[in-house]
C-alpha cells in the first residue's frame, strides 16, 4: 500500500512505516514476566523461611516462656505484608525492565502492558510460592509437630479413657462404665491387674484365719467346705453387684448386708465391720467414676474452646491474607510501570 502524509512540512511518498501501520509484535513478553516471577519467588521463599525461624525461635512448647499468641499472630500479619511488598515490587520492576520496546504506542497503552506484566509476573510468583511453601514449611516445623503430637496423645489417651468409663456410666451401660472407669468387665472381672478387682480383693484381705475358724476347718468337713469357697467367686458376684450398684447410682442396703456377709466369712471383721468396708470402698469406685466423668466433661469444654479458636484464627488470617495478596498485586503492577518507564527512557 503506497500513500502519502506529512512529515516537519516535507511531503513522503512510500510504504507506511510500521509504527504508523500498526505493531504486530505481541503485547506480553512472557521472558520477562518469568524472569520477573521467579526472582519474586525465590526472594517470598528466603524471606519466608526468615520469617518461620525467627517464629519459631520466639515461641516455646513450655507453658509461660516465648511470644504470646497475639502477639506472634500481629508479628506473622506484617512480615507477610514485608514479604509481599519486597518480592512483588523486585519482581513487578523486573518484569517492566526487561521487556521488549514498544514502538508507536500510546503513552496509555504502554502504561496498561507494564500494569499486566507486573499483575502477571505477581500471579505466577505467588502461584509457584504456593507450590513450594508448603514442603518448606512442613520440612520446618516437622519436628516441633511430632513432639507436640506426641504430648497430645498421651493426655488424648488418658482422658479418652475417662471419657469413656463416664459416657458409660451417663449411658447406663454398666459393663461399659466399669471397663473405661474401674478398667474391668463382668468377664474380666477376676484378671490381676484390674482396678475394681483391687478394691474387691481389698475388702477380702485378711492376716490369716482365726481361732474359731481353724477349729471349725477341723471340727466338720462341711464347715471346712464352706471356708475353702473360692475367693474369686466372691469377687465375681460382688464386681457383679457392684457394677448393678453403679448403674443405679447408690448402693441398696439389702446389697451392702449381703456384700458385708461375704466379707465377714472371708475376714475376721464383724458383720457391722463389714458393712462399712463396703460401703466405704464403693464409696471410693463411685468417685473414682464421678471424677472420670468430670475429667470427660472438662476435656470436651476445653476441645470446643480449641476448636472456636481455631475456627476464629483461620477466619481472621484467611482476610488478612487476601488484603496482603492485593497490596502485593498493587505494588508488583506498579513497580513493573517503573521499570517500563525506565527501560524506555
Amino acid at each position: 500500500m503506497v500513500t502519502t502524509y506529512v512529515e516537519e512540512e516535507r511531503v513522503v511518498t512510500g510504504a507506511v512505516p510500521r509504527a504508523i501501520a500498526g505493531n504486530s509484535e505481541s503485547a506480553v513478553s512472557w521472558a520477562a514476566i518469568f524472569a520477573g516471577a521467579l526472582a519474586a519467588a525465590v526472594l517470598s521463599l528466603l524471606l519466608f523461611m526468615l520469617g518461620v525461624g525467627l517464629g519459631l525461635s520466639s515461641v516455646s512448647v513450655w507453658s509461660g516462656r516465648g511470644a504470646d499468641g497475639e502477639t506472634i499472630g500481629w508479628g506473622a500479619i506484617a512480615w507477610l505484608a514485608f514479604t509481599q511488598l519486597a518480592s512483588a515490587g523486585v519482581g513487578g520492576y523486573i518484569a517492566g525492565r526487561l521487556r521488549t520496546k514498544w514502538q508507536g504506542l500510546h503513552t496509555d497503552e504502554v502504561y496498561f502492558r507494564d500494569t499486566a506484566h507486573g499483575f502477571l509476573a505477581w500471579a505466577l510468583a505467588t502461584m509457584l510460592m504456593v507450590a513450594v511453601a508448603g514442603s518448606v514449611a512442613g520440612a520446618a516445623i516437622s519436628g516441633t509437630a511430632k513432639a507436640a503430637g506426641a504430648v497430645v496423645s498421651g493426655a488424648a489417651q488418658v482422658v479418652g479413657g475417662a471419657a469413656s468409663g463416664a459416657t458409660g456410666v451417663i449411658g447406663g451401660a454398666a459393663s461399659a462404665a466399669l471397663t473405661g472407669a474401674a478398667g474391668v468387665t463382668a468377664g474380666k472381672a477376676n484378671e490381676p491387674g484390674s482396678d475394681l478387682n483391687y478394691w474387691i480383693n481389698s475388702m477380702l484381705r485378711q492376716g490369716g484365719p482365726t481361732e474359731q475358724q481353724k477349729q471349725d476347718i477341723k471340727d466338720g468337713a462341711q464347715n471346712a467346705v464352706q471356708q475353702a469357697r473360692s475367693a474369686a467367686d466372691d469377687a465375681s458376684e460382688m464386681s457383679s453387684v457392684f457394677m448393678h450398684s453403679l448403674q443405679a447410682g447408690s448402693l441398696s442396703n439389702e446389697d451392702r448386708q449381703y456384700l458385708g456377709r461375704l466379707v465377714a466369712q472371708r475376714t475376721d471383721m464383724s458383720q457391722e465391720e463389714s458393712e462399712k468396708k463396703v460401703q466405704a470402698t464403693y464409696d471410693q469406685v463411685k468417685q473414682q467414676i464421678d471424677k472420670a466423668k468430670q475429667a470427660a466433661q472438662d476435656a470436651e469444654v476445653k476441645a470446643k474452646q480449641a476448636a472456636e479458636q481455631a475456627r476464629k484464627a483461620t477466619a481472621y488470617s484467611l482476610m488478612w491474607m487476601f488484603v496482603v495478596l492485593l497490596i502485593g498485586a498493587f505494588v508488583g503492577s506498579l513497580s513493573a510501570t517503573f521499570g517500563g518507564r525506565q527501560r524506555d527512557a
